[in-house]
């Protein structure tokens, strides 16, 4: 079926991505992955290429393009080639809505222009240790001071991809007590420098997956952050945290059903080359079963995925909608890349093969930005149930 979602302008991007990814990052990704991260000095060359600065308006140095549709090309690139661009799809995908969205003037001009050339990496701070899905029971802590000039940040974070390379990370705060009928109530986001004394950067956590993405430990002592770093109105966290959920399920199911499509190319390859008892795998009647079967899901997936990105830019994609994309997108990445692996035998359980590396990213993405309970619980209640 002939795809519409992408024009030439989008196809000429992503010629551009590939040649990137294979001049600066495929040479070097062995090197990423035992080091556990991407080098900070990649991220300048991403933003040479311009990939952080295409939606952000062009007086702050950007290319003024509202559309999610270049960073959906990114994933399906990064995906196809079996790498990844380490923390910096938080500093865009995640981190780039609230600063748009919130940020006043003299914000935007402090910020977005570093944000555009990576001298200033963003990352996001909301999940705490033994709170989980919970954001609103959070137990950090922000204080006004009696001057009003500054907040007093006490408490910790974990989780946090992008957290040790990360110049300025939003962190969710609690400012006022909840409420008696609304747990929601007093949160509040501060875009925190994290050379300010008492910041620090705990563990560089051992993940199963997503080996070349930094995710850190953070920890606040007293840490003095000015009350001119507030983010958006005090006590309205919470709502503003809602607001992006549908743009960042969108891009963990594009990401998912990225990977599925790369899991089947990878197979393919595989099975055409490896030889069995004389034969290529391929020529096997099973092989191309499980095969087609897989490609039927990727078509699948590819179909639901465009369609929600479609109305991502058109405004209309609803929360309901970006839950249902992300739970049939990831069940599909985690059923294919399953049978691929399984397709190649021994050498799948192999790290030096990409399918390996598949395996044990696609894992969590029924996990971040909401389970795949939380996805069903959403999208039965839009359903009226």
């Amino acid at each position: 079926m002939r795809r519409t979602v992408f024009d030439s302008d989008h196809e000429s991007y992503r010629r551009t991505i590939r040649d990137f990814i294979e001049a600066e990052v495929v040479p070097h990704y062995e090197e990423w992955l035992a080091a556990g991260q991407a080098p900070r000095d990649f991220y300048y060359k991403l933003a040479e290429l311009g990939t952080f600065g295409i939606e952000v308006p062009e007086e702050y140095g950007g290319a003024g393009i509202a559309s999610f549709k270049y960073s959906a090309i990114q994933t399906e690139e990064t995906a196809r080639a079996g790498v990844s661009f380490g923390g910096s799809g938080v500093h865009v995908g995640l981190c780039l809505p609230y600063l748009l969205k919130l940020a006043d003037d003299e914000q935007k001009k402090r910020w977005l222009p570093g944000f555009v050339s990576g001298e200033t990496m963003f990352a996001i701070a909301m999940t705490e240790p033994g709170t989980g899905s919970d954001l609103a029971g959070m137990r950090t802590t922000a204080k006004l001071s009696d001057d009003g000039r500054h907040y007093v940040l006490n408490g910790a974070k974990t989780f946090i991809t992008g957290g040790v390379h990360a110049d300025r990370v939003i962190v969710c705060a609690r400012t006022s007590p909840q409420k008696e009928d609304d747990r929601r109530f007093g949160i509040s986001l501060l875009v925190v420098d994290t050379t300010l004394p008492g910041y620090s950067v705990g563990r560089k956590l051992d993940k199963l997956g997503l080996k070349t993405s930094d995710t850190a430990e953070l920890s606040f002592v007293d840490v003095k952050v000015p009350a001119e770093d507030l983010l958006g109105e005090e006590n309205k966290g919470f709502s503003y945290l809602g607001q992006n959920l549908p743009q960042e399920r969108l891009a963990i199911a594009y990401g998912a059903y990225a990977q599925a499509a790369a899991a089947v190319r990878f197979a393919k390859a595989y099975v055409q080359d490896r030889k069995v008892f004389g034969q290529a795998v391929a020529s096997f009647q099973n092989t191309k079963f499980e095969l087609a079967a897989c490609q039927a899901e990727v078509d699948a997936a590819q179909a639901v995925a465009d369609r929600a990105l479609e109305a991502l830019d058109a405004g209309e994609l609803t929360p309901a909608e970006a839950a249902s994309a992300k739970l049939f997108c990831t069940g599909v990445a985690h059923r294919v890349i399953d049978r691929c692996l399984q397709l190649h035998g021994g050498y799948g359980f192999i790290n030096e093969y990409p399918i390996a590396r598949l395996y044990a990213d696609e894992r969590v993405n029924r996990i971040y930005g909401g389970t795949d309970e939380v996805m069903k619980m959403i999208i039965a209640k839009d359903m009226g149930l």
